[in-house]
């Protein structure tokens, strides 16, 4: 009888989205069911976002995602949650060399609670980590003065 160990793989999540673009520099992405519209010309379109305001918004979806989440592990209430992105980009090579955040969130917790919930949100953020690793990710959390 073999005494052999089966070790227990942990399922991946997979992520999958399909975008095209027409000659000209208008694009589409497809995620899940929903359509973005995104500029992909060698210029710039100022009525739709281009590549680097797409990889801020997913950072501001990530943490955004993550105030509602550790708001139920962590047992915090709020009643609204708004971030601001600032980046910026080098030339040579092209990459966002600092990305800077600030996230206010209506609540009423105090500010130990507030810092432990910024924490989590980005210590479990699997674009804020990403990030992170990348380029300098610099952010705050505070309160939405009434």
């Amino acid at each position: 009888m073999s005494n052999s160990v089966v070790k227990k793989e942990k399922t991946m999540l997979e992520y999958q989205i399909k975008a095209q673009s027409k000659a000209g520099g208008k694009a589409i992405v497809i995620a899940n069911k929903t359509e973005i519209s995104f500029e992909a010309s060698a210029g710039r379109d100022e009525a739709l976002p281009n590549p680097a305001e797409l990889l801020l918004t997913a950072l501001a979806a990530c943490i955004l995602k993550n105030v509602e989440r550790y708001a139920g592990i962590l047992h915090f209430s709020y009643r609204t949650a708004q971030i601001s992105i600032k980046a910026q980009r080098s030339d040579r090579p092209p990459m966002m060399q600092k990305i800077d955040y600030v996230l206010e969130i209506d609540t009423d917790i105090d500010d130990r609670k507030l810092q432990l919930w910024h924490k989590n949100i980005i210590k479990f953020g699997t674009i804020s980590n990403t990030l992170a690793r990348a380029t300098e990710l610099n952010g705050m959390i505070k309160k939405i003065e009434r």
